[in-house]
């Protein structure tokens, strides 16, 4: 049997990484103020207002509104919603739920995207351990994020986190690589199955930007799309979280480039 190669993947120059950096920090604020505005009464369409606006007064553009045909810059995650939940300005916050935004942005040609979510307020003791469950296995994948490891043994980690704490892992979403697109190689499954994907055994390289983002659930991995086309919620309707960063690789390890910098 032919074994599948790995997909080529591109690596920036030092030039490229630092327009990446201004993207990444551009999107860094923008998530800052989405931070700071959310709270209960506040409609999910203001949440996308304030967004589009900050990106576009930073002079980049929103990366999602038009992509495909998606119609807002931000997307919202309430409760069991798990990516690409659209703005409405009839939906409010409301106080003991988690809510998750995930934003892209483009400055220069280049693209960064990054996502978190939040508890409004006080909430149960599920979904506060899901959110810690679901930033501890971005933080571990990052970790691991270094010249000569395999992308299989970041995704065998974002997946053992997860599990190990009684969650589920996503499978039918995953992350991706990032740069002049929104979506280049390579595919990052947030979970290990040995043969499933070509990606697991690519060899990590300095240069190389990607956008590592668990998505987790409280119950079933398995997810249904609503009939807007875009909204994908857990199939049992329990809670997810989603947290994501936009990283290069470097000799040193993972420069996160969704931050905030002097």
């Amino acid at each position: 049997m032919r074994r599948i190669r790995p997909p080529k993947v591109p690596r920036k120059t030092p030039a490229e990484l630092e327009l990446m950096r201004h993207s990444g920090a551009i999107l860094a604020r923008t998530l800052e103020k989405l931070r700071e505005a959310m709270r209960p009464g506040v409609s999910t369409a203001e949440l996308d207002a304030l967004a589009e606006n900050e990106i576009r007064t930073a002079g980049a553009i929103p990366a999602f509104k038009g992509y495909n045909g998606y119609p807002a810059t931000v997307c919202i995650e309430i409760e069991d919603v798990v990516v690409h939940g659209i703005p409405n300005p009839e939906e409010r916050l409301s106080p003991g739920t988690i809510v998750g935004i995930d934003v892209g942005c483009t400055c220069e040609g280049w693209t960064t995207d990054a996502a978190f979510t939040v508890a409004l307020g006080e909430v149960d003791d599920l979904r506060q351990r899901l959110l810690s469950a679901t930033e501890e296995a971005l933080a571990e994948a990052l970790g691991l994020c270094r010249p000569g490891r395999q992308l299989g043994e970041v995704c065998r980690a974002i997946q053992e986190c997860v599990e190990s704490r009684g969650f589920g892992v996503v499978r039918a979403l995953v992350g991706h690589g990032i740069g002049r697109s929104m979506h280049e190689p390579p595919q990052i499954p947030n979970y290990y199955e040995a043969g499933e994907f070509a990606e697991y055994e690519l060899v990590l390289r300095p240069g190389m930007t990607l956008a590592i983002e668990p998505m987790v659930t409280a119950g079933t991995y398995e997810v249904r799309q609503d009939a807007d086309g875009w909204t994908t919620r857990t199939a049992d309707g329990l809670p997810a979280a989603h947290f994501e960063h936009t990283i290069a690789v470097t000799k040193d390890g993972a420069e996160i480039l969704t931050v905030s910098r002097p």
